[in-house]
């Protein structure tokens, strides 16, 4: 340790948005750091980035210095802490330390996704210490919404810093661990210099329900349904699947599952064990041979995925699974903003066809894995931070808990977004620079930034389309034929009537014969000439100005 180390913070993602989270910790001098990563997380495109497939955290300022970086932690198999591992541990190259759980799940994911990176995981679990670079490393127990998450308390020569990860207090979870309060405390009193807790709750007063009243009143639903229930829920979300596959077995009712994204984390919890007791899950050829009282659904699609097996339901699409009139089902889940159209409209398609619709709203048929207030104070209590930094979370979920930390009397609380670099330590917490960052695109095979994957000009395409047009000249500069237009994704009539063809063919016509013989030879110019007035036309008779591209051959 020199009088010039520093130990800093810098998010490259989910600090001031929910997902893609991506955390680094430095400690040394300012150019001799060396870096642990926690979590590298996805987030999920919008209707904004057109044929994205996912989106992933721009890593080019560890990149640009790899050898500093000394290993990669998980702290649990959400997509969002997890999901770019595949596609972004290639280039680094580092040890990765992830619980059982989570290294089946990304196998599985590897395996599904045809990935060719097969990354070694070195097991770590609660109560494990690691020594990686400058840190050691300890991971506590907490409860969430999946198997085997962690805290981490990261020390380091200039103090302590306790990463929560995404955690809640459940003293009644359907599946463990329950939060260790005992070793947060512990730790606490050894010291700790600062606590990057989770914000996702933060504008939500009280404490969260257990999982145990959500399994109540879930078994309670599947008890007096007359007909089918089928429940949706988040995939990964172990201990509902197993709470939803008990109740139907005490009422008599056999399970299927449906949907890819559940058979692959059931299949991974039965590896590590996390399925004993729970009965084996009926064939989907089974179903139609079963009495409608006897049967509950598990299956995917509670975001509204339009290739998702609710979403197919919703449009009588599956060949062996129907339901009908009478039939309930319950949606254990709770709509990410953004996807509250998609949702809707397959909730509409099930009504058309008679099915009654359970939410949240009706009854208590889920709870989210992350804390409200009264469990925030309580983390600040156990662990009496001398900073707060709040991450997961937009600004306003960061904003509402900087508020409660200083309110609780915590006495430094950084304002920190992604690209911050933030010394913790030595003197008080502050923002000293900002390292490059944002986001890159998964699109298909192909990973790059917005120009590289060509998403605006696809965005374009999605607003007005595409016109293609194809001009032969002769050896004296005249047509060699007529022009060639195609417009994809036009009007197939302008605002006259005319088709939409026809008008641009004439104002390909117009363009032509309106340059002199002795000025067509600068080719260049003519197609220029002709994909402006393509566009000044569309604009008239239409409104809008598509993408044009012009091909003039001289033969």
């Amino acid at each position: 340790m020199t009088k010039k180390d520093e130990l800093v913070f810098l998010p490259l993602g989910g600090v001031g948005e929910i997902g893609m989270n991506l955390a680094l910790y430095g400690y040394g001098e300012p150019k001799h750091r060396q870096w642990i990563m926690v979590d590298c997380g996805v987030t999920f495109p919008g209707p904004d980035l057109p044929g994205v497939d996912l989106v992933l955290p721009d890593i080019r300022h560890i990149l640009a210095d790899k050898k500093s970086l000394k290993g990669i932690i998980i702290t649990h198999a959400h997509e969002d802490h997890y999901g770019a591992l595949n596609d972004l541990w290639p280039g680094l190259n580092v040890p990765v330390y992830a619980s059982a759980f989570t290294a089946g799940m990304l196998e599985a994911k590897r395996e599904y996704e045809g990935s060719r990176a097969q990354i070694p995981i070195t097991p770590f679990k609660a109560g494990d210490r690691i020594n990686v670079g400058p840190f050691e490393i300890e991971a506590i127990g907490v409860n969430h919404s999946i198997p085997e998450p962690m805290s981490l308390v990261i020390r380091s020569p200039l103090g302590n810093v306790i990463h929560t990860g995404d955690w809640k207090i459940d003293h009644a979870p359907s599946l463990g661990p329950f939060t260790d309060e005992a070793r947060f405390r512990e730790v606490g009193k050894e010291g700790v210099l600062a606590l990057m807790c989770d914000s996702t709750n933060a504008m939500r007063d009280g404490v969260s329900p257990s999982e145990q009243e959500v399994s109540e009143g879930l078994r309670q639903i599947i008890e007096h349904a007359e007909g089918r229930v089928a429940i949706t829920t988040f995939s990964s979300n172990v201990g509902r699947i197993r709470s939803i596959a008990q109740a139907a077995e005490a009422a008599g009712r056999e399970v299927l599952l449906l949907g890819s994204s559940l058979k692959r984390v059931t299949s991974v919890a039965y590896d590590v064990g996390l399925m004993e007791g729970v009965k084996p899950f009926i064939a989907e050829d089974e179903f139609g041979f079963i009495p409608r009282d006897k049967v509950v659904v598990i299956l995917t699609g509670s975001q509204g995925e339009s290739r998702a097996a609710l979403a197919k339901l919703s449009r009588d699409e599956m060949r062996n699974v129907a339901l009908t009139a009478g039939d309930t089902v319950v949606f254990s889940s709770r709509a990410i903003p953004g996807n509250e159209k998609a949702i809707n409209d397959i909730k509409n398609g099930l009504v058309e066809q008679g099915v009654h619709i359970i939410t949240d709203s009706e009854a208590l048929v889920h709870v989210s894995g992350h804390p409200r207030r009264k469990e925030l104070l309580q983390m600040y209590e156990w662990t009496q931070p001398a900073i707060l930094v709040p991450v997961h979370g937009e600004a306003a979920h960061l904003t509402a808990q900087a508020e409660l930390g200083t309110q609780a009397g915590i006495k430094s609380v950084p304002r920190v977004r992604n690209g911050d670099i933030l010394r913790i330590a030595p003197g008080p917490a502050e923002v000293i620079g900002e390292a490059p960052h944002g986001r890159v695109f998964k699109d298909g095979k192909l990973i790059g930034d917005f120009d590289e994957m060509g998403i605006g000009n696809r965005r374009k395409l999605s607003f007005a389309g595409h016109v293609a047009v194809n001009v032969v000249l002769d050896a004296r500069y005249d047509f060699q034929g007529d022009p060639e237009i195609v417009a994809f994704g036009l009007p197939a009539y302008d605002n006259e009537g005319e088709d939409m063809e026809d008008t641009l063919y004439d104002a390909v016509l117009g363009a032509v014969e309106s340059i002199p013989r002795t000025r067509r030879k600068d080719l260049g110019a003519l197609r220029e000439s002709i994909r402006r007035t393509i566009r000044s036309t569309a604009n008239e008779c239409w409104g809008k100005k598509p993408i044009v591209t012009v091909f003039v051959t001289k033969v």
